[in-house]
């Protein structure tokens, strides 16, 4: 019950900050008239599809028109657009929560429906298997060989490390994307160069797993080498200062072996700021997904982004997709908020 109150007081602020930012997201579409375009897009598909209907049985092009009119009064009135947006402040920040945006123009879910909720949601777990594997493969390598540099300061290896670090944080992912197309798709010919499964893709089972992962490979080792460098130097920078300390000393003198000093007493006291990079740089690398994603023509919520904004924008899309971004770095911050608790036993919330 003592963690308990403390973790509810801190999810009710982080859902507060997500109103917040739902509220000034609904307030600039509606000042520069973006959520009437939005609305007036949904009227306009409706009545075009009303028209295609309606042609079929009526012939007086006179009567099509006059039956389409007060169509479109009526759906300009359902929707609001009779009033100003102000008015419909309440309305609009509901639907955007609940992704209830209609339907796209032009993009389609994988089962062919036109909602936005459904495009949404369909891409959403492909973009989860991306970010995921990235940030185990980046913890893992970063953990490792940052703890044992923090030991080794001054070394051959830690300025080798330092170098790739430097490197590998200024290196831009759609270029190590093009790169690792170049090297293993067109050079060696060993992976494929995009897409998430072979032509004709393979049936249910573990063929069609072990193509979809075969097909993950680049992009994932893309967001690998561009974010693993920088969190080594950030793991070896963090626990270089608490390896010089006097309990590490003293644990060393006790003859304990290495690998337990090294988890023990200086990851574990280090532990919170390194989880706090982890986590915040998956919720940052987000924005990097959206070029490897559209480069290797992986069908996430990036390549999703890019397809609404390129050619003619989709602006529920867009909107949608800004909400679901947003969701997830507060989800981020609230994971921080619990490992708190667990992984330095001397936070206490107030």
């Amino acid at each position: 019950m003592s963690l308990f109150r403390p973790l509810a007081v801190r999810a009710i602020t982080l859902i507060g900050v997500l109103f917040v930012v739902l509220l000034l997201l609904v307030i600039t579409l509606g000042a520069t008239g973006f959520s009437d375009r939005l609305l007036g897009a949904q009227v306009g598909e409706e009545v075009r599809g009303l028209r295609q209907g309606l042609s079929e049985t009526i012939r007086d092009p006179d009567e099509l028109e006059r039956i389409l009119a007060l169509r479109r009064i009526e759906l300009e009135e359902f929707y609001g657009l009779d009033e100003s947006w102000v008015r419909r402040l309440p309305a609009t920040v509901f639907d955007v929560l609940t992704l209830d945006l209609g339907e796209a123009r032009t993009l389609k879910s994988f089962s062919g429906s036109r909602r936005v909720s459904d495009i949404v949601w369909d891409r959403l777990p492909n973009t989860a298997l991306l970010l995921t594997t990235t940030l185990v493969i980046t913890a893992i390598i970063g953990l490792l060989a940052g703890s044992r540099l923090s030991t080794r300061i001054g070394s051959k290896t830690d300025r080798a490390v330092s170098y790739f670090s430097a490197i590998s944080f200024a290196m831009p992912a759609w270029w190590m994307g093009i790169l690792m197309i170049l090297i293993f798709s067109f050079k060696l010919g060993i992976l494929p160069s995009g897409g998430m499964y072979s032509t004709p893709p393979p049936e249910a089972g573990l063929a069609r797993f072990g193509d979809l992962m075969k097909h993950a490979l680049l992009p994932v080792m893309t967001l690998v080498l561009v974010s693993v460098g920088p969190y080594i130097y950030a793991v070896r920078t963090m626990t270089m200062s608490v390896a010089q300390e006097d309990h590490v000393t003293a644990a060393r003198a006790k003859g304990m072996p290495e690998s337990i000093v090294t988890r023990r007493h200086i990851l574990r006291v280090a532990a919170p700021p390194i989880v706090t990079g982890l986590i915040l740089g998956l919720a940052g690398s987000l924005g990097g997904s959206i070029l490897v994603e559209t480069i290797f023509n992986w069908q996430g919520m990036g390549r999703l982004y890019f397809d609404a904004v390129a050619g003619t924008p989709d602006e529920s899309i867009i909107v949608a997709l800004t909400f679901v971004f947003t969701l997830l770095y507060l989800g981020a911050r609230f994971i921080l908020e619990v490992l708190y608790v667990f992984l330095d036993p001397r936070v206490r919330y107030t």
